[in-house]
């Protein structure tokens, strides 16, 4: 009998000699004809569609096994880098997802609407989904009927759900709205399904077709205008967590530096526990939607709209700061690192979605004196292997 030892970066069983198997889990064995044999942390995948949907990767993962990958991944992408506190992992309870991306191909006469398959451009078409809120499936099925007679033969289209306070908020991608006919139909669409907000992008654009109410969700208990497919935390309670962490990470920090900042996620609640913000972000949507809500808030909140990948933020410009936090694309944000590294600002704060830019970033920010205290993994993503996290450096 050969043990699974660990899970791998990728979601598949390891071997103590280093042999990859599928959808092996520690405590699982393979048997002298190498089949697998479940252990104790294999459970059942709860959905039809796993493993050929490429939303879900773990599955067949129990929880308590996973928690113990997701710390393994985030440390083991560390290696030479001292960690002082690890929490337990946050994990987001199932049916929270309130952003999605979908695709829609039509062929022979029929529209198919889901995820990719994993590793392919085949889509699955989405009969069941246990990572989406039940709002954004519920639409899954109209959507299908609706681009089935809009989608020409061959063609495809992109669909992005997100959830907010006022309902549904609804992009389509790929989908003509030049006719009047065409219009009516969407709009009846929207009405039919009680959507906040529909929203076309094509050649031409982004075009609203109709809305109900304006798309917003609350940042600190402070509203926000949602622009159409924005970026947000992929679950309230990921989100929550987050934020969370990062309030404690920064806790005493009279004037901070909020770098990557989007909507505000992270801005707006320590603006609104008093700290004097700096919010800055290249994304012109978003920024502007943020500086709305912060005058609006009266909070002391200055919003720069930049891009910090060209222009990051120079070591006397993050002086002025107690506390750094950053927040950037899975690419990581090396170059602002490298800044931040050769600053005198006593704490920084990184969020990531990428253990591996994490790791590099995190590389950087030690070479330059500062080490590293406390971190916090999040798995919004239940079930994959797309792992976030928030860790506190000091000097």
């Amino acid at each position: 009998m050969t043990a699974i030892v660990r899970i791998g970066a990728r979601g598949d069983g390891v071997t103590a000699d280093g042999r990859f198997v599928p959808f092996g889990v520690p405590g699982d064995t393979l048997d002298d004809d190498r089949r697998l044999v479940p252990g104790p942390d294999h459970q059942v995948p709860p959905c039809r569609h796993f493993p050929e949907c490429g939303g879900c990767q773990l599955q067949h993962v129990a929880d308590p096994a996973y928690a113990r990958w997701a710390v393994e991944r985030i440390e083991g992408a560390l290696t030479g880098i001292a960690v002082g506190q690890v929490e337990p992992l946050h994990l987001s309870p199932p049916r929270s997802r309130r952003r999605a991306a979908l695709r829609a191909v039509k062929r022979g006469g029929q529209l198919t609407l889901g995820f990719n398959a994993e590793a392919s451009h085949r889509i699955v078409d989405l009969r069941e989904c246990h990572v989406l809120a039940p709002e954004l499936f519920a639409l899954v099925a109209p959507l299908r009927r609706l681009l089935g007679s809009v989608v020409a033969e061959g063609r495809g289209a992109g669909v992005t759900l997100t959830l907010s306070e006022a309902g549904v908020d609804v992009l389509l991608a790929g989908i003509a709205a030049a006719t009047l006919k065409q219009i009516e139909r969407l709009t009846a669409f929207a009405d039919a399904e009680n959507l906040a907000r529909l929203t076309i992008e094509n050649e031409d654009g982004v075009t609203t077709i109709a809305e109900r109410a304006q798309p917003n969700l609350r940042f600190g208990g402070v509203a926000v205008a949602l622009p159409p497919a924005a970026f947000l935390q992929a679950t309230a309670d990921g989100e929550a967590a987050l934020v969370a962490a990062v309030l404690a990470a920064t806790e005493g920090a009279g004037k901070v530096a909020d770098l990557f900042s989007g909507l505000g996620t992270f801005a707006l609640p320590l603006a609104v526990r008093g700290a004097k913000v700096l919010a800055v972000d290249a994304a012109g949507a978003a920024h502007a939607a943020l500086q709305q809500a912060a005058r609006g808030a009266g909070l002391p909140l200055l919003a720069e709209h930049r891009d910090l990948f060209r222009q990051p933020l120079t070591v006397p410009e993050l002086d002025r700061f107690n506390a750094v936090v950053f927040d950037p694309p899975r690419a990581g944000a090396a170059a602002q690192s490298a800044t931040l590294a050769a600053s005198a600002v006593p704490v920084v704060v990184a969020v990531s979605c990428n253990p591996s830019t994490f790791a590099r970033d995190a590389r950087t920010l030690v070479d330059g004196g500062y080490r590293l205290e406390r971190l916090w993994p999040v798995g919004q993503f239940r079930w994959s292997t797309h792992l976030e996290l928030v860790a506190k450096f000091v000097r």
